[in-house]
């Protein structure tokens, strides 16, 4: 059971106001219509033009499709293709009808081929049709908290009732990178897909050239049709910080993302926030030593600059602990907060080890050997 130990403590002002190069970045630098930064940590937007314009998004749909099937159903899921799924204009990752396939590979398919017909196939497994999984879509976009987004397609084919925001989709952007699966995804540069029960295989090229251009990018999904234009979602990570761009119709939307990533990198920086908790400890009943002292890994934490930061720290331990204790055990957590937002909680573990007490080893030993006799004679 955990207690909450005093409220520390060492307050870090740290009021960044010059001293600082920060890239300068205007609207009328980028050729987007519609564009916004987003730092997710913070669920701040450090850069947005139109962001909260309605606009198609082409095959950044595929970011939600995706999503769907990697949280809906189990990865290795078997779908085995129709006909009705493969019927679909647009880019193809080469389905057939009568193809087997897991539902992990067909985000394969989407994120690095874009391919419309998996992203059928995805709709109509998991919905049973086009308007059922749309409902899908719409559900999970408003728990997600994108309220100007209207999904009709799984694909991202044009529909006057299909659209979004730049703002809405570095949202979803954000959610869908905590999906482990998805971020390993939409990071790979090319995957080998083999079908099941088959010789078959195909080899699939991701087209988003910021993986290979970018420094520290981690994905994710380029769109394009005519209505919609150049489309692309972005995340690049450097220092434990990381930056989602979204651009919607876009004429040099490599260049933009450039710009707007290298403008957000020189915004943010982290700080080795105080990790010293030589003077705390937690007692043992039962051991050769009375206390079990704490440590921790070194804690970096992530600031805007030229905005402050007030970074306190608070403690909760266990009430005491059994003995033995083994270095490297757990024995509670530290919270730290920039102002009233939790920003990291890291575990404390102990420091040192600690062995029964050698005497009340032997009377425990006594103490069980007395108890089984003593039921014996109770119970005959």
């Amino acid at each position: 059971m955990l207690k909450r130990t005093v409220v520390i403590f060492m307050v870090l002002i740290l009021t960044f106001l010059s001293g600082f190069q920060v890239f300068s970045l205007e609207s009328d630098n980028l050729s987007a219509v519609s564009a916004v930064l987003y730092y997710p940590e913070y669920e701040k937007v450090l850069f947005e033009k139109n962001s909260d314009s309605l606009r198609s998004m082409a095959s950044t749909t595929k970011i939600m499709t995706s999503l769907i099937a990697l949280e809906e159903c189990t990865p290795d899921r078997v779908v085995e293709i129709t006909a009705e799924m493969v019927n679909v204009e647009g880019t193809s990752s080469g389905l057939r009808a009568g193809d087997k396939i897991t539902l992990r590979d067909l985000v394969y398919c989407m994120m690095l081929e874009s391919g419309n017909d998996a992203a059928n196939s995805v709709a109509i497994e998991l919905g049973g049709s086009f308007q059922g999984f749309a409902e899908i879509m719409n559900k999970r976009a408003a728990e997600i908290g994108m309220k100007n987004t209207s999904f009709v397609t799984p694909s991202g084919l044009d529909d006057e009732n299909h659209y979004t925001t730049a703002y809405d989709m570095a949202l979803l952007a954000a959610e869908a990178l905590e999906n482990r699966d998805f971020r390993g995804i939409s990071k790979e540069t090319n995957k080998k897909v083999t079908f099941v029960d088959s010789d078959k295989s195909v080899t699939l090229y991701n087209h988003n050239r910021l993986l290979r251009e970018y420094d520290g990018c981690i994905g994710i999904k380029t769109g394009f049709t005519k209505k919609s234009g150049r489309c692309l979602v972005s995340a690049a990570e450097r220092n434990g910080i990381m930056l989602i761009a979204v651009t919607l119709n876009a004429g040099d939307d490599w260049n933009d993302h450039k710009k707007m990533l290298d403008y957000g990198f020189s915004r943010v920086d982290s700080v080795t926030a105080d990790n010293d908790f030589s003077h705390y400890s937690v007692r043992v009943v039962g051991g050769a030593e009375i206390n079990a002292y704490i440590e921790s890994d070194d804690v970096s934490i992530n600031f805007i600059k030229g905005e402050g930061s007030n970074i306190t720290r608070k403690i909760f331990l266990e009430k005491f602990l059994y003995s033995p204790v083994n270095k490297g055990d757990k024995i509670g957590f530290a919270e730290y907060y920039n102002g009233d937002r939790l920003i990291k909680t890291v575990p404390l573990t102990a420091k040192n080890s600690i062995e029964i007490k050698q005497k009340e080893k032997s009377e425990n030993i006594l103490d069980r050997l007395f108890s089984l006799f003593d039921s014996w004679w109770k119970n005959g």
